[in-house]
C-alpha cells in the first residue's frame, strides 16, 4: 500500500477513536525558563508506539529523550535507520532510547511500519506522540507560542536520577549523528562514575583528565598540571 495513503488512513483511524488518553506532564513551579544542564527533566505520561511510558519508568538508567521535526520525512528516516541499528550497542551503555513527535500515534506506527519493510529495520524503541505539543514546549524543543514544531530536532541526555546532563539542537535540515550521541552516553557516564574530565574527541578507553587543582599546593612542578591527561578508562 501507498504509504502516504496508509497516513492519511492511520490519521482518519485515530480522528474516529472513542477514547484517548491526552498526554500528561507535571509543571515544575519556578522554572518558566527552558530546561537548562542540570534541571530535573519534566516528567510527564503520554501514548507511545509500545504502550504508554511515563519519563519516571526510565529512574536507573540513562535515557536519550529525542525528538524529530516528522514522521515520514527523508532526514528523521535515516536518524532512525540508524538508531534502530545501534540500539544494541546504546543498551550495551545501560542506555535506553525513546523518540517524540507531534505526529500522531498512528502515524507513528505506519512510519515504523514503513520503515521495517522499506529498509528491514525494526524501531525497537517507543515513539510518543505529542499532538498538543506539551512535552516539546516543557522541554523547551518549541516555543511556548510556536504554533507548529517544524524546526525541532533536539536531544536530551537524562542521567539514571533524571537530571538533565547534555542537551544539542539541530535544524530541520541536518541530521544527527549516532556515533557522537553514543560518545556522548558513554562520556557522561565515565565523567559521572569516576569524577574525571573528558577531552576533546574522546572515546571509551581513551585517557581522561583530573579536575583542575584549586590550590596552588596541588599543581606540582610540572608544566602541564592544568591539562594532564591522566587516566586510561
Amino acid at each position: 500500500m501507498n504509504y502516504v495513503i496508509m497516513y492519511a488512513i492511520c490519521v482518519k483511524r485515530e480522528a474516529v477513536q472513542p477514547e484517548r488518553r491526552m498526554t500528561t506532564i507535571d509543571s515544575t513551579p519556578g522554572l518558566p525558563r527552558p530546561l537548562r544542564l542540570g534541571d530535573t527533566a519534566p516528567n510527564f505520561t503520554a501514548r507511545t508506539t509500545m504502550g504508554e511510558k511515563a519519563l519516571a519508568d526510565y529512574r536507573g538508567r540513562w535515557l536519550v529523550l529525542f525528538s524529530h521535526p516528522a514522521d515520514f520525512t527523508p532526514v528523521c528516516t535515516t536518524e532512525f535507520v540508524a538508531l534502530a541499528k545501534a540500539a544494541d550497542r546504546f543498551d550495551a551503555l545501560d542506555c535506553a532510547l525513546l523518540g517524540l513527535s507531534v505526529d500522531s500515534l498512528y502515524a507513528h506506527i505506519a512510519w515504523a511500519k514503513a520503515i521495517e519493510q522499506t529498509f528491514g529495520v525494526v524501531v525497537p524503541f517507543p515513539i510518543i506522540e505529542d499532538p498538543s505539543m506539551a512535552i516539546g514546549k516543557a522541554y523547551g524543543m518549541i516555543d511556548a507560542h510556536a504554533q507548529d514544531s517544524s524546526a525541532i530536532r533536539c536531544t536530551y541526555f537524562i542521567d539514571p536520577a533524571g537530571i538533565v546532563r547534555a542537551i544539542t539542537s539541530y535544524p530541520h535540515n541536518v541530521g544527527r549523528s549516532v556515533d557522537e550521541m553514543l560518545r556522548m552516553v558513554a562520556a557522561l557516564t565515565v565523567a559521572a562514575r569516576d569524577n574525571v574530565l573528558t577531552p576533546e574527541g574522546w572515546r571509551p578507553g581513551d585517557a581522561t583528565m583530573d579536575p583542575p587543582a584549586v590550590d596552588i599546593a596541588q599543581t606540582g612542578d610540572t608544566a602541564d598540571w592544568f591539562c594532564d591527561k591522566a587516566h586510561c578508562k
